[in-house]
């Protein structure tokens, strides 16, 4: 297997986007990456496009070769292909690139994520984001998105004791980081009192507890370690790539406060990375609901169960703490299109590893991960980045 780097990053602005197609999005940044990788379209052997939900979003399907067609990469006639995995889509862009290039298959790729939600209603969209749960014994019997993790957040107070303001400092947190952010949907701080206090979406969470639907479109371009030392004299390295998959109906599991994916997909990260989730500055974590970051930082290891929400209260995941949560405020204030959300949360990893992220930036950053989710928990994707 071929090591495998990534050279070049780009993102458009991630918002309520009225003036911006989902072509014209998804064409911003894949010229941007590859500007910023500083290589031509002709070098490009194969992309990948993140994307959920384009069919029901802007009834618009074969959305990779859209996207090849319109950046001007159809004239070469690479073979591009859209992944999907709900929440997850774009991480497994990702993991699908570094397979190609690992395995000798493409020397360098373009990877793409972009979604466009605000072209219809919330309840529509809603009803969008909740298909990824399982439609047989969840949605049919009214189980919404923001109910089942609702349910997570109920059971992760009894169970450990976790307090409602507990979990609304991850929005606090994440708005703060997002402040510092030009690309975020919300720039702006919020308080305490602000979580506490907006209007009740399903109890224990409001408003505020979950992220937005958002327009907006990211890009990497990978290659092998060895070529991109020809681009960049400190390319940012893949150290790891991993996958694992579970129910996808929460009733079918164990514990509900645990996402097993998420962990068997960490374990065989820190395995192939060679290090231990004590060695990770800083990681972007999939917080679709404010819930959803206190379990990712347990499961992957950064704190011990059950003890995340008090983490968060007493500042170890903020700017300078023990580790740095979405220093890009996350999909709760970076926002979340959908299938952009994998691609961007690898976009902030690798600024922070090039020392370029200004006021959000974690100093001499040398391990940088990133837990994409899908659905409830059902997929996960876990990358681990460093310095080559």
């Amino acid at each position: 297997m071929r090591e495998v780097a990534v050279i070049g990053i780009g993102i458009t602005k991630f918002g309520e986007l009225w003036d911006s197609s989902f072509r014209e999005m998804g064409i911003m940044a894949g010229l941007a990456a590859l500007a910023d990788a500083k290589v031509s379209s002709e070098e490009v052997d194969a992309m990948y496009v993140g994307n959920m939900s384009a069919g029901r979003y802007i009834e618009q399907e074969h959305v990779a070769a859209l996207i090849a067609d319109y950046s001007g990469l159809a004239r070469d006639h690479i073979p591009a292909t859209r992944v999907e995995a709900a929440g997850a889509s774009g991480g497994l862009a990702i993991r699908q690139a570094y397979l190609a290039i690992a395995s000798g298959m493409h020397d360098m790729v373009v990877v793409g994520g972009a979604e466009k939600m605000t072209d219809v209603g919330d309840m529509e969209s809603n009803a969008i984001q909740s298909s990824a749960a399982d439609q047989q014994w969840e949605s049919v019997f009214g189980a919404t998105s923001p109910s089942l993790h609702a349910m997570i957040a109920r059971r992760h107070m009894f169970q450990y004791g976790t307090t409602r303001e507990q979990i609304a400092q991850v929005a606090v947190k994440n708005h703060l980081h997002g402040s510092f952010n030009p690309n975020a949907q919300f720039q702006r701080e919020i308080d305490l009192k602000t979580v506490l206090r907006s209007p009740p979406v399903a109890d224990p969470l409001g408003l505020f507890d979950c992220a937005p639907n958002s327009d907006g479109a990211a890009a990497v371009v990978l290659c092998s370690l060895d070529k991109a030392r020809r681009y960049a004299e400190a390319p940012i390295k893949i150290l790891a790539s991993a996958q694992a998959s579970d129910t996808l109906a929460l009733h079918s599991r164990a514990d509900i406060c645990t996402f097993e994916a998420t962990r068997f997909a960490a374990r065989n990260a820190y395995k192939q990375a060679n290090i231990g989730p004590q060695d990770i500055q800083l990681a972007e974590v999939h917080d679709n609901f404010t819930i959803s970051e206190i379990l990712a930082i347990e499961d992957l290891g950064f704190f011990e169960k059950g003890k995340g929400g008090k983490a968060v209260e007493d500042g170890l995941t903020k700017l300078g703490g023990q580790i740095a949560v979405n220093t890009s405020g996350g999909l709760k204030a970076r926002g979340d299109p959908i299938g952009a959300t994998g691609v961007a949360q690898i976009v902030e990893l690798v600024t922070q590893l090039r020392n370029q992220a200004g006021k959000r930036q974690v100093p001499n950053a040398k391990y940088a991960l990133a837990q994409n989710v899908g659905g409830t928990g059902a997929t996960a994707i876990v990358h681990i980045l460093g310095v080559a």
